[in-house]
């Protein structure tokens, strides 16, 4: 924004003058990232008064209103709802009653009960408080479909009206990000299929990295989704009716008669980890019965717009996300800290994000497209927030050029380089090279492709969209002799993640804030102005897959 927006031209000409220069010659404001602004937003929002910003808390909306009340303050535009800057979403919160889940199988005129949680979990309905469904069975492998890479495991199967049986996991020649992917749209092509049922089967694979007790844990915590104008979850009807996980050894007695038993499935695919089983029908059919409990919340996004100057360019858009929710308080009150403060995840991003909005503010710098910056809710409870905002954007969805996502900088040590999740599907990583290189920082390649990261975040939302998008970390060298950076952030994680000592009692570095904030607003500055938009890379499958 021009320094004429938001003075007065008497006081303009006070400030021009007071820097010794003729009143009519330009002056150039080099802006930079301030450690007291980021330090500020982030004792805020990481404080014990917002009890740890959970979604629909009263915690989490203060965070909401301070951030509104920054953009304001920034003299930004609301782009929200009804000319407001609040993207309100109405949620509904899903329990499983107790004792209320059940499955049984049926077969040969016999009927076999599994024991929930030991044998079998599954978790509540959004769509309904009673559930039922029977049907027969049919196994389809992984149940993934990507012709790209030579997979079709519903290839002359016909599963309208039936339950599906599928392999946990992928095979592992799928390239990680895109793996992940395919991994997360198996119920999709599921219901895409007529399928009315779903049951995933545990693995001995599975069981290394996660063992099926784990997964018990959490059969009684909610879950949550956002709910269209309709009322209905993500806008849509319900087709899958039933969904159990079920243990490796129950799973057998679905097997006992069929083509190839799971036993020898399950040795195949530890002999061979690229090995993709062909599906085939089961005998018999099985009954799923569950009773959920439903409660209805809200919580906003917060969303501010910077008007673009260029007369056709500033009807689109560069993206900024920063997800403003964590996960609360923990039930344990004989803990003497028990308040997730989350101020790596994410009070740090939404500071950074804050302080990129004050660069783009107050530099003098023209900016041919809008910037929009986006406080989202719910990322914690699986993306919700953004992929309200991707399904009911508040502007036209198309108009967005880029998404730049600010997701859990680790602002611990002093970075010398910085990795940008999504650099290799887009030319946006060349932007975050070039922007990176200002500051005397690297970019590198991604250490950990396993975690596939990419898919993990706000942005993974947009990019199902066909939107081009970037997502900064700090790297894992550092300026500072000695020191290891790969090494603080691990132990970040090993010990802060979703704990209560991700808190203000941590050693943040607030001058690798201020650089890592700085390469931000290089980067949204660089797409800003840049003459074409970013675009998908030629072979990137997310470019294909989404690109219209």
């Amino acid at each position: 924004m021009k320094l004429s927006r938001i003075l007065a031209p008497a006081a303009l000409s006070l400030f021009v003058a007071a820097c010794g220069a003729p009143e009519t010659q330009s002056q150039t404001v080099d802006v930079s990232a301030k450690e007291a602004n980021i330090r500020s937003h982030l004792e805020f929002l990481a404080d014990d008064d917002l009890k740890g910003r959970q979604t629909g808390s009263e915690g989490h909306e203060i965070a909401s209103n301070y951030i509104v009340s920054e953009f304001k303050r920034l003299g930004l535009e609301p782009a929200g709802d009804d000319g407001t800057y609040y993207q309100r979403i109405p949620f509904r919160k899903s329990t499983l009653k107790e004792n209320s889940a059940s499955m049984t199988y049926e077969v040969n005129g016999e009927t076999v009960e599994f024991d929930f949680p030991k044998e079998f979990i599954t978790g509540p309905s959004h769509y309904s408080e009673q559930d039922q469904v029977s049907a027969p069975l049919v196994f389809v492998g992984y149940g993934m479909e990507a012709p790209e890479f030579g997979l079709n495991d519903y290839e002359g199967l016909n599963v309208e009206g039936k339950i599906v049986v599928m392999l946990t996991g992928r095979p592992e020649f799928l390239p990680s990000e895109e793996g992940a992917h395919l991994s997360n749209i198996k119920s999709d092509i599921a219901r895409e299929k007529g399928a009315i049922g779903i049951i995933t089967l545990h693995t001995p694979v599975r069981e290394e990295v996660r063992k099926y007790e784990t997964s018990v844990y959490y059969t009684k915590t909610p879950r949550m989704t956002w709910l269209g104008p309709n009322g209905l979850p993500k806008g849509q009807e319900q087709q899958i009716s039933g969904t159990a996980y079920l243990d490796d050894e129950p799973a057998k007695r679905l097997f006992a008669n069929a083509p190839t038993e799971l036993e020898t499935i399950f040795t195949q695919i530890q002999e061979d980890p690229d090995f993709s089983p062909k599906g085939f029908d089961l005998e018999g059919k099985v009954t799923l019965k569950r009773e959920s409990r439903h409660e209805e919340i809200s919580s906003p996004n917060v969303a501010a717009i910077l008007p673009g100057s260029d007369e056709k360019l500033k009807d689109e858009y560069v993206l900024y996300t920063a997800h403003s929710d964590h996960i609360g308080v923990i039930k344990d009150m004989s803990r003497e800290d028990n308040i997730n403060n989350g101020a790596m995840d994410n009070a740090s991003g939404v500071s950074v994000m804050l302080e990129t909005a004050r660069l783009f503010v107050e530099s003098d710098k023209e900016f041919k497209r809008s910037v929009m910056f986006l406080a989202v809710t719910a990322e914690e409870k699986g993306l919700l927030g953004a992929d309200y905002f991707a399904n009911n954007p508040t502007v036209p969805l198309n108009s967005i050029v880029a998404n730049v996502n600010l997701d859990m900088p680790v602002l611990l040590y002093d970075f010398a380089d910085v990795v940008a999740f999504g650099a290799s599907h887009s030319t946006l990583g060349e932007t975050v090279s070039k922007a990176a290189k200002k500051y005397d920082t690297t970019q590198s390649p991604d250490p950990m492709p396993e975690q596939a990261i990419f898919t993990r975040s706000d942005h993974y939302t947009l990019v199902k969209k066909g939107i081009p998008a970037v997502f900064l970390m700090t790297g894992f060298n550092s300026r500072t002799e000695g020191e290891d950076g790969g090494e603080v952030w691990g132990k970040f994680f090993a010990e802060h993640y979703h704990k209560p000592s991700d808190g203000l009692n941590l050693d943040i570095n607030y001058e690798a804030g201020a650089r890592f904030t700085n390469i931000n607003f290089a980067i949204g500055e660089e797409i800003a102005n840049a003459a074409q938009r970013p675009q998908w890379l030629e072979d990137s499958f997310f470019g294909k897959q989404f690109n219209d």
